[in-house]
């Protein structure tokens, strides 16, 4: 079994993470991909997060047509800090997959020396790096470079289509009482506005 996770805050999830997690699972012929929305991430400690139970919920209407996606509350039912490598670890004793792909966003990979037991995550899973068309690698490559072959070669770069959502941009039209149709998905749009998040 190949198992792909894609983790992060999702707040909201859009159709950039959606596009990334479809591409990925293509390209490499996952036979899941698991979104596992973020408890207390350690890297965003300084900014509010809306709750758990919303995410999940726009997530869970997000993933709901496409068979090969899950959602998992894992990290939000974890008490402290979510760490990717305690959650890959968890992933692996439940599903006993051969492979683990870890799929994130290129900036998150430039920041991988700070992350807790980073050699032992990459030792359990593969990096997928996802980069829109024209970004410059350079940066990763250098930071790259200060690990060993090894590891750096367990970390990939995914290029996806030029979508220049962000779920920051998304909370801050919100908030500005701008539209995000077609940034994100129909339901998960209504979820948001009906509920009031990010007002």
């Amino acid at each position: 079994m190949k198992l792909g996770v894609m983790g992060g805050t999702f707040d909201p999830v859009h159709y950039g993470h959606l596009v990334v997690a479809e591409g990925v699972r293509y390209e490499y012929r996952l036979d899941k991909v698991i979104f596992v929305p973020a408890g207390r991430p350690p890297h965003k400690r300084d900014r509010p997060i809306s709750g758990s139970e919303h995410r999940l919920a726009v997530m869970a209407l997000a993933i709901a047509s496409n068979p090969f996606f899950e959602v998992s509350d894992l990290e939000i039912k974890r008490p402290g800090l979510s760490y990717t490598y305690d959650t890959i670890r968890e992933l692996q004793d439940v599903y006993h997959p051969d492979a683990v792909y870890f799929i994130t966003g290129a900036d998150a990979v430039l920041e991988l020396l700070s992350w807790r037991r980073f050699p032992e995550l990459l030792a359990r899973c593969r990096f997928i790096a996802a980069t829109r068309p024209g970004y410059n690698l350079e940066n990763l490559t250098v930071r790259l470079s200060l690990l060993p072959a090894a590891l750096v070669e367990r970390i990939v770069a995914f290029e996806v289509p030029a979508l220049a959502i962000s779920s920051s941009d998304i909370r801050r039209r919100v908030s500005e009482g701008r539209p995000i149709k077609y940034l994100l998905p129909e339901s998960v749009e209504e979820y948001v506005l009906s509920s009031g998040l990010y007002r």
